[in-house]
């Protein structure tokens, strides 16, 4: 099975105020974006996970990176590196997306073993290898491969969507 993917962040900003002599602005742009073929070498990718999840309320779930995350042909996948994931918290949540540090074989790579982030509703999460980077976010099955993701409350559930793009090599 061929796969081929892009990941792209993109930032701008168009601060502006009126002057004595006329208006006055500064602009920022910053935009990025790798382009993965497939395989799994620098700036290449074989493997990708996608799904809409739910979580109940005050529940958490580890989504194990090497060997239990099912594509969407049926097919269990096992990512030895990540090279790019997206987690976007659903604005209709009440309670904040917690994400990291599982209690057993954390994906440390990214967040370190005890670290989390918080996703606020409506907040989205991005990162991405460069497209040189053959490292990437390793992955190690069995003592570092799982990408805690919790409901951060109780009295109601949460939902998130979460696309990984990786490779098995």
């Amino acid at each position: 099975m061929a796969l081929s993917s892009m990941l792209a962040i993109c930032a701008s900003a168009d601060l502006k105020t009126a002057l004595d002599l006329g208006p006055a602005s500064a602009s920022a742009s910053v935009a990025r974006s790798v382009v993965l073929g497939s395989g799994t070498g620098a700036g290449k990718a074989d493997k990708v996970f996608h799904d809409r999840r739910t979580l109940a309320a005050s529940a958490s779930e580890d989504l194990d990176l090497a060997g239990a995350l099912v594509d969407a042909f049926g097919q269990t996948i096992t990512l030895a590196r990540v090279k790019g994931l997206v987690i976007s918290a659903s604005a209709d949540n009440v309670n904040n997306l917690t994400v990291g540090a599982a209690s057993g074989s954390p994906w440390a790579t990214l967040l370190g073993a005890t670290h989390t982030m918080t996703l606020r509703p409506g907040a989205t999460f991005a990162v991405m290898a460069g497209q040189a980077d053959a490292t990437a976010y390793a992955v190690t099955a069995s003592t570092g491969d799982l990408l805690k993701v919790a409901n951060s409350g109780a009295g109601s559930a949460v939902q998130y969507d979460v696309v990984i793009i990786g490779a098995s090599a």
